[in-house]
């Protein structure tokens, strides 16, 4: 695979999107998206997401992350009384949170916050939660809250009662349920973003797909900080990754061997799959059952062990995400495709291509994917 300088920096990313194109709300129903279909080193088509079944075949297995977003934004106030808003990361001990937090310089070791309840009513006023600020973390400039519940209970199961849906900080003007910041599948309670290539599924397509003879598998990575940091170095070879929750079952681990035997195809639903899977084969040195944290970064220059091809959104500028999808198919052809897209217009479609969380989808076919 020809790499070259610009494939390790930052500003090779680099892309200019014009704000009517950040998708503020899902299309209905979900698999009217628009799919940018990448079938080959030289060619794509534009398409709408309902047609992926007619670039599929049967015994291809696709593969999709089952975490289910939790209500992980917090708006509470100091004993000052003065206001202010955390976003939940990862449970680090039970019932300690690392969070990013607003504004930071309120967030000192020793702090008190409180958050109300979003039932509590006139007639029935619910315990308030608390929480104290007991650490700082330099990675992430977040702080480590640890929340005072009684013995046996945990936060996320208080997270519904307390906590909101954290809509991306691009998403300003929405008018979307939580629910639509779901994938119809996700299971498994952690992220604290959606895995969107995943939003675009709908049940009927999953018939449309199994009656084709396309399988589905399912892996867990919750997404966190890993995933949306921005890439801050101008060398992304020096870029660390946070650390994200992954689990990959035996069950899935053999259905993408059995699947590989009989010659199917690998299909990641989702950077967030791709790196769980990947991930997992370059700690383990194969993929294998596995439960712990990942701290994949997969920029071009990366030679894939276990994915075939890939069902993607389009990504902001200078993110891993980015990163991730030119290491399959380069920095330039992923440049190229974002341009085209972004020059369409609705041309037959019911719209021009969105961008980001809310946005249209791209599959990428083995057929395009470079070696």
């Amino acid at each position: 695979m020809e790499t070259d300088r610009l494939d390790w920096t930052t500003e090779g990313y680099d892309y200019e999107l014009p704000e009517e194109r950040i998708a503020q709300n899902p299309v209905i129903p979900r698999d009217q998206s628009r799919l940018l279909v990448v079938d080959s080193l030289t060619s794509h088509h534009h398409r709408i997401f309902q047609d992926l079944p007619n670039y599929l075949k049967s015994g291809d297995l696709l593969i999709f992350n089952d975490t289910r977003v939790i209500p992980a934004r917090l708006y509470g106030n100091k004993s000052s009384g003065a206001a202010v808003e955390i976003l939940l990361i990862e449970e680090r001990k039970p019932n300690c949170w690392l969070a990013l937090v607003k504004p930071g310089r309120r967030f000192k070791i020793g702090v008190r916050v409180e958050f109300e309840s979003l039932n509590s009513t006139d007639q029935e006023v619910l315990q308030p939660l608390s929480a104290t600020v007991v650490e700082t973390d330099a990675a992430t400039g977040g702080r480590l809250l640890q929340f005072d519940l009684p013995a046996g209970q945990s936060l996320i199961e208080q997270l519904d009662q307390f906590g909101h849906i954290p809509f991306p900080p691009y998403v300003t003007q929405s008018d979307a349920l939580p629910q639509q910041y779901q994938t119809i599948y996700a299971q498994r309670p952690g992220a604290v973003a959606a895995p969107t290539a995943g939003l675009h599924f709908t049940e009927e397509l999953f018939e449309r797909l199994h009656h084709q003879g396309i399988n589905k598998a399912f892996v867990t990575l919750h997404v966190g900080v890993g995933t949306f940091r921005p890439v801050e170095v101008k060398d992304i070879t020096t870029h660390q990754m946070h650390a994200e929750w992954i689990e990959v079952s035996a069950e899935t681990v053999e259905q993408i061997e059995k699947t590989k035997a009989n010659g199917g195809r690998i299909i990641a639903v989702g950077t967030t799959v791709v790196r769980t899977l990947e991930g997992v084969a370059m700690a383990e040195g194969k993929l294998t059952p596995y439960c712990g944290k990942t701290e994949a970064f997969i920029y071009p220059g990366y030679q894939f062990r276990v994915i075939d091809g890939l069902i993607t959104n389009f990504h902001l500028p200078r993110s891993s995400l980015m990163m991730l999808v030119a290491a399959l198919i380069g920095r330039q052809r992923l440049l190229d495709l974002y341009q085209d897209a972004i020059a369409q217009k609705a041309e037959g479609f019911a719209h021009p291509y969105r961008f980001y969380s809310f946005g249209d989808g791209m599959l990428i076919l083995p057929e395009a994917v470079i070696s």
